[in-house]
């Protein structure tokens, strides 16, 4: 038998990518149920503490900017370490540190001395944990699989991580309601999951790097792709002021609570609505891969979540509230799709760690940034015009971005230069780097 013959049909078929897959799962499944009860502790110690709508949504604002800045001091270092070490290994310690925050969470809860000092410390803790995790194990998954299979492979990986965002907040919510500490202690199990199914991965080609050059020529190197790189830069700041400006769900502590009258319960509902969407659309894309006018797309599917954050901002429907955030996560998977496809098929392997650290900068800032700056501008105007208004600013982002980056309106296909994804890995057989089940 050639070794074409044993090429796997499907990233699944592949032993690696199924454990990939499932630590991947656990670990989104642990840290969204986590998340959630973070800012529903957040909130709710504010308020009952006496603190207004306005001075409480601050709060929230607070626990985004202390996830945030971790990622942002550490992201040239965190790329660094994703294209110098071991991707597994470096996965498995941010599973431990993520799982050390949920026990320490656990026990605060359960003891009754949880405040907003020690949720504070933890959101710090948290960032410094994805800040490692995300350019590792992004950079991990297209060693895992053939080149020819990493659309797919993509659109699973993304799958892993929209269902965990569904059923995760279910969880914590569910589970807070039978006991404070509980989402808490499954958050430890799921990272013990994790971890687990991390270890089971068998040894992965790692990309040769420069003996001749220093951390910071290396750091500086990457930075320099990408902003040489007009598909990737185009596509990385895309998400980054679109999301920023249209982040929402910092704010869904203030819509459940004081707007939608929905509670805990329907807190949980919000956040997983965005998920649905989302989980939907990247099966389908696992099924039937977009493969034409994919630039024009992502620019639609971006324009598409601006206007439904805007009707969301203006609903008092909990019904209408949670369509619209449906389709906020239909489109929003759809743009991430085509944009993380394009960034990896168009990045050298040896540089994968470095882009991928980069592209999690930007969707820190757009995610725990843009929930920080969606507090910041709803203890100033207001919840609801903070939301519109970022609606509005995703919209515009569209437009001007169309016009600063034509390559993206004018890229029809995924297809990168041939030369790029030349790695290591393909240039041995498949049976050597593809566990068949």
């Amino acid at each position: 038998m050639s070794d074409t013959d044993q090429i796997p049909s499907h990233p699944f078929r592949v032993h690696n990518f199924r454990a990939y897959w499932v630590s991947r799962f656990a670990m989104t499944l642990a840290q969204y149920a986590m998340l959630l009860i973070i800012g529903w502790q957040t909130y709710n110690i504010a308020r009952d503490g006496g603190m207004t709508i306005a001075e409480a949504s601050g709060q929230l604002a607070l626990i985004g900017l202390f996830q945030f800045l971790p990622l942002f001091v550490l992201t040239p270092f965190t790329g660094l370490a994703a294209d110098r070490f071991d991707r597994r290994r470096l996965g498995q310690l941010t599973v431990l540190l993520q799982f050390a925050c949920a026990a320490a969470l656990a026990w605060f809860t359960w003891s009754g001395a949880i405040t907003l000092p020690v949720l504070f410390s933890i959101a710090v803790l948290l960032g410094i944990a994805r800040g490692f995790a995300g350019p590792a194990l992004s950079a991990l998954a297209p060693n895992l699989v053939p080149k020819a299979l990493l659309p797919t492979a993509i659109a699973l990986s993304s799958i892993a991580w929209q269902v965990g965002m569904i059923i995760g907040p279910a969880i914590g919510g569910v589970l807070y309601r039978a006991g404070p500490a509980l989402p808490y202690f499954a958050a430890c199990a799921l990272f013990a999951v994790s971890l687990i199914a991390l270890s089971i991965i068998g040894k992965v080609p790692q990309p040769a790097t420069r003996k001749d050059q220093r951390p910071i020529g290396a750091i500086i190197d990457g930075v320099s792709y990408v902003v040489r790189n007009k598909m990737v830069l185009g596509a990385i700041t895309l998400d980054l002021f679109a999301v920023f400006l249209a982040g929402a769900t910092a704010l869904f502590p203030v819509y459940a609570r004081d707007i939608l009258n929905a509670g805990e319960v329907g807190l949980g509902f919000l956040a997983a609505a965005p998920a649905v969407g989302a989980a939907v659309t990247a099966l389908w894309f696992s099924f039937r891969p977009l493969k034409t006018n994919v630039g024009p797309k992502m620019l639609w599917a971006v324009a598409v979540f601006g206007l439904a954050t805007i009707v969301f901002g203006l609903s008092t429907s909990m019904p209408l509230s949670l369509a619209m955030l449906v389709i906020v996560g239909a489109a929003d998977m759809f743009s991430v799709y085509i944009r993380q496809s394009l960034i990896q098929l168009h990045t050298p392997d040896d540089k994968r760690g470095r882009v991928s650290s980069a592209s999690l900068l930007t969707i820190s800032a757009s995610n725990e940034g843009g929930d920080a700056f969606s507090g910041f501008l709803a203890s100033a105007v207001g919840p609801v015009a903070a939301v519109v208004a970022g609606g509005i600013g995703a919209i515009v982002t569209v437009g001007l971005w169309s016009r600063i980056f034509p390559v993206l309106r004018m890229t029809k296909s995924f297809d990168p230069p041939k030369d790029m994804l030349d790695t290591p890995s393909d240039k041995k057989s498949p049976k050597e780097n593809h566990q068949e089940a």
